[in-house]
């Protein structure tokens, strides 16, 4: 359904750039020629980004500073970057955060900001920039999800909630944008070495603060942008990256739900034996 997107001179606006696989991607979309812009709330580190982008090769890159749930700046944001560029080709709507606690623990309050930050700034963003794409007749949205937005998995109840969420949202509107000439991809990551852990929200609402071993031991972030950047040039309208267990993990919700069930709870069982001793 996507054609094959070509990221040389094309303008890339990605959010949560500052770090992780945001900051990945810009890096080798920047060795690929791609013009950016660069989202976050921390303006420094998006500088420090900017700097290396235009080293690996970016043409330009403007630091955009963005608080992904001041939902009423999203409109002014998109003007700044189309009065920049004059266009956009490439919205990665890569901003979010992860959770790391069982539901009868959690704060509501967690709960909210999982759906503030991974849903409803994504979706706010998106239908800003989505006129822009329609007046040019042509574009690409991508959002990043999770393997935990197609499986139901312990310790983040919120956080399935809001992948599963953006899973359904950009499935829909890549339905009703395709005959407009706009591809939509979901990116499905498993356990990636990035800070997602470290910045979880606990029952509470306070940063874990640590990684975990999931984390520590997945798939290097420059391997998994590679696997993105990959998609995104074949047309992938669903890019899946992560280890064995992730990956089987997807196959085995396919095509045999009920063992899926049985091992996630096996998996919610171990967590609080640990979280015990």
């Amino acid at each position: 359904m996507n054609k094959g997107f070509n990221f040389s001179g094309a303008v890339v606006w990605i959010t949560g750039a500052s770090s992780g696989i945001g900051e990945e991607l810009a890096r080798q979309a920047a060795a690929k020629g791609a013009k950016l812009v660069l989202s976050a709330r921390q303006e420094a580190e998006l500088a420090r980004v900017r700097d290396a982008c235009l080293a690996d090769g970016s043409p330009d890159a403007l630091v955009l500073p963005l608080d992904i749930i001041d939902y009423d700046t999203m409109a002014a944001k998109t003007r700044a970057a189309v009065e920049h560029f004059g266009r956009i080709d490439l919205l990665v709507n890569n901003a979010g955060i992860s959770q790391r606690s069982f539901c009868v623990d959690t704060d509501f309050s967690v709960y909210r900001q999982m759906m503030e930050i991974n849903v409803l700034g994504q979706i706010a963003l998106t239908q800003a920039v989505l006129p822009v794409m329609l007046a040019q007749g042509s574009g690409h949205i991508a959002v990043t999800s999770s393997v935990a937005g197609k499986a139901g998995v312990p310790l983040r109840t919120g956080y399935c909630a809001a992948k599963h969420a953006v899973m359904g949202f950009f499935d829909a509107l890549r339905a009703e944008v395709a005959a407009d000439g706009i591809a939509v991809t979901t990116i499905t990551p498993g356990f990636i070495q990035t800070k997602v852990a470290r910045n979880a929200l606990t029952a509470d609402g306070t940063p874990l603060g640590r990684d975990d071993e999931d984390i520590a031991g997945g798939m290097p972030v420059g391997d998994c942008v590679r696997a993105i950047v990959a998609g995104f040039e074949a047309g992938t309208p669903e890019i899946a990256m992560g280890g064995e267990l992730e990956l089987g993990l997807l196959t085995l919700k396919r095509e045999n739900p009920e063992q899926a069930f049985e091992l996630l709870a096996q998996l919610a069982a171990d967590a609080r034996s640990k979280a015990a001793d």
